[in-house]
């Protein structure tokens, strides 16, 4: 596996060692002895270009680098599956043809547009989107309000995006979009002005509509930037159309929203860790027991995903000792609240100085314990540190925060890494749900809610009926009394509850899944790779069986 994935690495860093040869290579004749040293000095360059690239790779690097793993690995069986009249050149040729489609981006779009400030002053607003691949439609991606958006970060959040709802069988390609503000730093009047004009030039683009691409919230925004662009797509370009609520999704339930998409990305990390926490087979082999019992586990970043993943954990019986955030790290071994925590973050403003723990001055990420789930920033576990940490499990409720050489590291030391287009994969689940909805302009279980309710009231008062005829005394009643739990069932499924059903089928039916291609590639631990062959083999199909146009 590891040989595939060198070779991978090489074609990636072959133009990058070429031209490093020309600089530093010395001219030698065309002897044994000098081509052997040209061969020789070849090799050393392309083995440092491909270390370098592997310790600090740019995120859209890192993303391809990934995919090649995964690419190398499937595609012989790709090829000998393809049931086509071709020879086996032909056949290969195809093959390498989509998996080599599948990497760049199809569409990206950068912006800069003025903003007049509420003090008068003038300042211009960079942004980006990028769309990946529209072998499903729309494209589906967030948009984040960040000082560290780039192209490159868009483009590889973009693909990631594709991977990611492939693995969970969401029918979008992947797409991405980031504004380059602080939006601490804009008052609100100001984030509402850029992000209705950002809204509008996306529209003017084509980047934005219920067909074509459908953003979502990501760092630093949430429902209330998705209301305005949603508004202001309903009020401009899309007045005319029926499903112009469908544009967008995350917003708030009075919009169009759906009851459980805000905490939808933490509730999947939940359910992922669980698919996998639960089979002895994989616990056995990191060294710990089936089941949560009593694990301890520690959360990188308390933002929306952060602190629902902490919360969710938290009710199925583990234990937070430890949370980190860009302004201090609290530890207590003994648990730490979520509830709490979050109401005095919510009062304070940090968690610096939260009461029931103490103040950890060390890098809490190498201390040790069960779980840990980094929910920041990208590329925050590294070559440097990767052989420091001593969780046996890491659930990436992040995007990108392992490096391909961390991931190498995390592996030799049977770490057990639940990959972030798998683990994170809640969100763009429910959005799916969400975007639904608004095409089928009625909520979820509003036409069935109250004759499942009778339904089941029925069948539970002819059972009584039944029981008292045979053995009642005297035609005496015999009351049938549901438990609380059953009461609850045969009450009907609101919205609520079919999110949540249709998001842990989901991520159930995944997490099997990527089992299955684990054994199948006898890849061991290495869920990543299985999530992004398991991937790359369902958009093959897509792109197979739909056929290129005009090539």
């Amino acid at each position: 596996m590891l040989r595939n994935f060198a070779t991978a690495v090489a074609r990636e860093v072959s133009r990058r060692s070429d031209s490093v040869l020309l600089r530093h290579s010395p001219v030698v004749a065309l002897s044994d002895c000098g081509k052997s040293r040209l061969h020789t000095s070849c090799r050393l360059h392309q083995d440092e270009a491909q270390d370098q690239i592997e310790d600090d790779p740019n995120f859209f690097e890192m993303v391809e680098l990934f995919y090649d793993r995964g690419a190398s690995l499937v595609e012989d069986y790709l090829v000998e599956t393809l049931k086509t009249q071709e020879t086996d050149i032909e056949k290969r040729n195809r093959v390498q043809g989509i998996l080599t489609l599948l990497k760049p981006c199809n569409h990206v779009l950068s912006l800069n547009f003025p903003l007049k400030r509420d003090d008068g002053s003038f300042t211009m607003v960079e942004a980006h989107r990028a769309q990946h691949s529209q072998h499903r439609t729309p494209c589906k991606g967030g948009i984040r309000y960040s000082l560290d958006v780039t192209v490159d970060e868009v483009k590889a959040l973009a693909s990631l995006m594709t991977y990611k709802c492939a693995v969970v069988d969401v029918p979008f390609g992947g797409a991405k979009g980031g504004i380059k503000i602080d939006p601490r730093q804009y008052s609100l009047r100001e984030l509402e002005k850029i992000t209705r004009r950002f809204c509008v030039e996306l529209a003017k683009k084509g980047f934005i509509g219920p067909g074509v691409d459908v953003p979502a919230p990501d760092m630093g925004t949430g429902e209330r930037e998705m209301s305005w662009i949603a508004d202001t797509f309903a009020n401009t370009i899309g007045y005319q159309d029926i499903n112009a609520q469908a544009c967008v999704t995350g917003k708030p339930i009075s919009q169009g929203g759906i009851h459980g998409r805000t905490s939808a990305t933490g509730r999947g990390i939940l359910h992922g860790v669980e698919n996998f926490v639960m089979e002895a087979a994989y616990m056995s082999a990191i060294g710990l027991t089936p089941g949560f019992g009593d694990k301890t586990f520690i959360v990188m970043g308390l933002g929306n995903v952060g602190l629902h993943s902490m919360r969710y954990l938290h009710r199925s019986g583990c234990r937070c000792i430890g949370v980190m955030e860009i302004d201090g790290s609290i530890y207590n071994p003994s648990g730490i609240d979520p509830k709490e925590l979050e109401n005095y973050k919510i009062q304070h403003g940090t968690i610096v100085g939260f009461p029931d723990a103490q103040e950890y001055e060390d890098n809490l990420m190498f201390e040790e314990c069960d779980i840990f789930v980094p929910c920041a920033g990208e590329k925050v576990i590294n070559a440097n540190n990767a052989h420091k940490i001593k969780a046996k499990i890491i659930a990436e409720g992040a995007n990108g925060p392992t490096t391909p050489a961390a991931d190498k590291i995390l592996l030799d030391n049977k770490v057990l890494v639940i990959p972030d287009l798998y683990i994170n994969a809640g969100g763009v689940t429910v959005s799916y749900f969400e975007w639904l909805k608004n095409l089928n302009h009625v909520s979820y279980g509003r036409l069935t809610f109250k004759y499942e309710k009778e339904s089941n009231m029925h069948l539970l008062e002819s059972v009584q009926e039944s029981l008292e005829r045979k053995f009642g005394r005297n035609g005496g009643p015999i009351p049938i009394i549901p438990s609380d739990a059953f009461r609850e069932q045969i009450a009907g499924a609101n919205e609520k509850d079919i999110v949540h059903s249709g998001l842990t089928y989901t991520m159930e039916r995944s997490a099997r899944q990527i089992m299955r291609t684990a054994m199948k590639y006898n890849l061991g631990l290495d869920l990543r790779t299985a999530a992004y062959v398991t991937s790359i083999e369902k958009i093959f199909r897509t792109y197979h069986d739909a056929g290129l146009t005009f090539t």
